[in-house]
């Protein structure tokens, strides 16, 4: 078992949720851990944030603070409201629109990192399934475990579905394994097997590292750079991160790049109208708008089609709407 620095049994989530599955009293712990962290940071706090002179939470919004160009919100953090869990997603009825006059829409990219790394690896296997609007997770499924796309399991879609995301973040067979049931052998098989079947996406990682080693930097679809001063470093654990870093980062930093061009034409479109409709947030790949409701029509199409459209990529972007009375409704 982990040890702490002071040689105690270590109780961090990583190590208890490796021992959940075992043990009735760890499940107990962490759910109270958890019931504990909503209760704090959330319901407790978040009405004290409420400004008095609009009676709403207002976020401040930093461009410079994620290195992959990602905006980050604090004062409170509006980016980090749960979703995971199910009691965490009840955090989310608290979000209301302005009054009845007016409904929230949620806008959010559908898998825009995987569509982005197909686009730049020109994956053509990948691009197809996106383009023919395949569940992209079931296909890779397909795929890797060699069965037909309608036999695909549950359990194998799943598999595929953590490979599919952990490959834009490095990820090895030890943690494929630790998020998934599959043995590390199994895991192993996996990853070499994805690799075979997405040939090109192997060589534009090589790619990237090598682009990385040789100028110092990687950068985004539009040119935005990301400098990794530790890539020709000696240190192999620090060298492993900023090689992971020269993958992600162009993916994660295009995905910013295209949802702020989106936010600014929506934005000048919506004063452009004279429209009522505000957009009231970001979160990553996701805007969320109190829409006044005789606009709702007009601008849900007006929105879909300025996200999908925002910047043109070899796969189309995909781009699904929700709409609520509170923000877990909407979502």
């Amino acid at each position: 078992p982990k040890k702490t620095k002071t040689g105690q049994y270590s109780t961090a989530e990583d190590v208890l949720s490796r021992l959940s599955k075992d043990h009735e009293i760890i499940r107990n712990v962490l759910e109270y851990r958890g019931l504990s962290k909503l209760k704090s940071t959330y319901v407790d706090a978040l009405p004290d944030q409420v400004e008095e002179s609009t009676g709403r939470v207002h976020t401040d919004y930093m461009q410079t603070v994620a290195a992959t160009g990602r905006l980050s919100s604090n004062n409170p953090n509006l980016q980090n409201i749960p979703i995971r869990t199910e009691r965490g997603r009840q955090v989310r009825k608290a979000f209301i629109p302005r009054d009845k006059d007016y409904t929230l829409l949620a806008a959010d990219y559908s898998q825009i990192e995987l569509r982005i790394i197909a686009a730049l690896s020109k994956e053509t296997t990948m691009i197809e399934a996106f383009k023919n609007g395949e569940d992209i997770h079931a296909s890779t499924a397909s795929k890797v475990f060699n069965v037909p796309l309608e036999e695909v399991t549950r359990e194998q879609r799943g598999n595929a579905k953590t490979v599919n995301f952990g490959i834009i973040y490095g990820v090895s067979a030890f943690g494929l394994s630790n998020q998934t049931d599959l043995s590390r052998t199994e895991a192993k098989e996996l990853i070499e097997t994805y690799y075979k079947t997405y040939p090109k996406l192997r060589n534009y990682i090589s790619e990237q590292i090598d682009f990385a080693r040789d100028h110092g930097y990687v950068q985004t679809v539009l040119g935005r750079r990301r400098y990794l001063k530790d890539i020709n470093g000696s240190n192999a654990i620090v060298r492993g991160a900023a090689e992971r870093n020269a993958v992600n980062a162009p993916i994660q930093g295009s995905a910013a790049d295209i949802i702020k061009i989106a936010m600014i034409n929506i934005h000048k479109k919506l004063n452009e109208g004279n429209y009522k409709t505000k957009m009231l947030l970001q979160v990553h790949d996701e805007l969320v708008f109190d829409v006044y409701q005789p606009e709702l029509d007009k601008l849900k199409s007006m929105i879909k089609s300025e996200m999908e459209n925002a910047y043109k990529l070899d796969v189309p972007l995909d781009v699904e709407l929700g709409i609520g009375n509170n923000w877990l409704e909407a979502h």
